[in-house]
């Protein structure tokens, strides 16, 4: 008998970005003239965007039609350009003929922490329904997958009958009053925030140390005789829901027991293919990203770290001792910083920092005492050895 022949697989199993239809984060306004509802996602920008959010907003052109078309498109676009960048000064704008679809709606809304939509032209993975008795929802039904909240036009105060049929949980829904866009932000804020990426902890183990001449994840400092990449792994644990140890694939089978490894994916480029490495395993959590030569951090500059996180922005890192510029080794990297790394790797920098310095990036004050001190040559080694040694 013919032995079976496996199925064929054609492309990587990888894990996916979970992302909706522009964004990580959107939400759709529906139910309400479009004139309400750019006012109503304009007051909200406004209320977000002092708080550090960075919010982006789609809709579709309102002006009559395709007869327009010629009259609205610049000279560059007529004559055949695929794109315009034109410098505003104060703003940037792209104009291009390409079509939106799945593939390309993220990437021109990569800058955003926050994707509001008009709803009555696009779909969106979260919506906010409008309660206008202008505008009925009878037949888009099929629009309200997952809505979150509700907002009433003045003088309206209860939910339309097959709307109540529609979304049976809609007593547990939070309401809103139209004018009341303090209480929107406030809960939008709070939205935020309960979906916000789930923080992991990555120590960066894999290194060849050169300088060292030895494994310096191996190397013991303090009484309590333990491998440093032991001792960050417990760091990391302190503050994240679980910890990965980035190394080399013949590293992974000796690692010390209790310490999970992730082996690198990206071969041949230091720590960027650690961090690249984390997110291909989960494009969806932050990582909290650990030099394993840092012997002399504490669990309290981790705490601070994490409570200076901003998950709006690319990162959150501290400033490098004696420079201007962020420390990469000590850096939690949200979800959205995973196509920033590789756009840059396109561009030819294997640099962590080099995206930092570059990107929407919190920046913490450095620390005290020699939290961020990395240790080298063997020199550095000893001395840390015998500071460290009571």
């Amino acid at each position: 008998m013919t032995p079976l022949t496996p199925p064929r697989t054609k492309h990587a199993d990888l894990a996916r970005p979970d992302l909706g239809d522009f964004a990580r984060h959107e939400l759709a306004f529906l139910g309400a003239p479009c004139g309400d509802i750019q006012r109503l996602a304009a007051s909200l920008t406004a209320a977000l965007a002092p708080a550090g959010h960075r919010v982006g907003y789609v809709d579709a052109d309102h002006a009559s039609g395709d007869a327009d078309e010629a009259q609205t498109l610049s000279p560059m676009l007529q004559a055949g350009a695929a794109v315009e960048v034109t410098d505003k000064i104060h703003f940037r704008r792209r104009d291009e003929r390409r079509a939106l679809d799945r593939f390309s709606q993220p990437d021109l809304l990569a800058g955003t922490s926050l994707v509001l939509v008009n709803g009555n032209h696009f779909r969106a993975r979260h919506q906010i329904v409008l309660i206008d008795p202008r505008k009925t929802l009878a037949h888009k039904l099929d629009k309200l997958t997952d809505v979150q909240a509700f907002v009433f036009a003045e003088g309206v105060t209860q939910l339309p009958d097959y709307l109540q049929a529609h979304l049976p949980h809609h007593a547990q829904l939070p309401q809103f009053a139209l004018a009341d866009v303090a209480g929107l932000a406030a809960w939008v804020q709070q939205w935020l925030v309960r979906h916000q990426a789930p923080l992991r902890g990555l120590v960066l183990a894999g290194g060849l140390s050169q300088r060292m001449q030895t494994d310096k994840g191996r190397l013991r400092y303090g009484p309590e005789g333990r491998e440093q990449r032991e001792v960050a792994a417990s760091l990391l644990a302190e503050v994240c829901q679980d910890v990965f140890v980035s190394c080399r694939a013949e590293q992974a089978a000796e690692l010390p027991a209790g310490l999970q490894p992730l082996p690198d994916a990206f071969l041949g480029l230091g720590p960027l293919g650690g961090i690249l490495s984390a997110f291909r395993h989960d494009p969806n959590a932050a990582w909290l990203v650990l030099a394993c030569d840092l012997p002399f951090l504490t669990a309290d500059v981790l705490r601070q770290l994490v409570a200076g996180r901003q998950p709006a922005r690319l990162a959150t890192a501290f400033q490098s001792p004696g420079s201007d510029f962020p420390e990469p080794l000590i850096t939690i990297f949200e979800p959205r910083a995973y196509p920033e790394l590789l756009r840059f790797l396109g561009l030819g920098y294997s640099c962590p920092r080099k995206m930092l310095i570059n990107s929407d990036v919190e920046v913490l004050p450095t620390p005290g005492s020699d939290a961020l001190r990395n240790v080298n040559p063997p020199a550095e080694r000893e001395a840390a050895q015998r500071e460290l040694a009571g």
